[in-house]
């Protein structure tokens, strides 16, 4: 005598049940995976636009300390009394500088040294994260020696 089968119509309706209970479960997985890369892409795409804005702050504020660092001082040189920085041509030179690139910032002189900071906005590709700005800082020093 053979066993009994298994009724199939109970086992379809335990699969059928199964699958409904089952259904959209994907699809919510689907939706957080896609979340979750694209919040992935945000942060590196709007990381490295904020990184290149704070690189191009730094090297204006570089270029403008170095602009400012040439203005020397003739007339002290030409007494003998050596090279130093002309405060007040140094910090309108600089300044210029920082007009033509742009970007605002600020300039100091501190006997030969030349300090600027430069803020510059950044806006990012995806607001979530805000808005803000990036600051950047240059310095230059005149080193002179004499009877070269």
């Amino acid at each position: 005598m053979r066993p009994p089968r298994p009724d199939r119509s109970s086992s379809r309706q335990r699969d059928q049940r199964r699958q409904e209970h089952e259904r959209g479960s994907l699809s919510l997985f689907t939706a957080i995976v896609i979340l979750a890369v694209l919040a992935v892409l945000a942060l590196v795409v709007d990381g490295g636009g904020r990184l290149q804005a704070l690189a191009k702050a730094e090297g204006t504020a570089q270029e403008a300390a170095r602009t400012g660092a040439q203005s020397l001082n003739a007339a002290g040189a030409l007494t003998g009394h050596g090279f130093t920085v002309d405060n007040t041509a140094a910090v309108a030179a600089a300044n210029a500088y920082l007009k033509a690139a742009g970007v605002s910032g600020t300039v100091t002189t501190v006997g030969n040294r030349i300090e600027v900071t430069v803020t510059a906005p950044f806006t990012p590709l995806f607001p979530l994260l805000g808005a803000g700005t990036v600051t950047g800082h240059g310095s230059a020093l005149l080193l002179y020696q004499p009877g070269g």
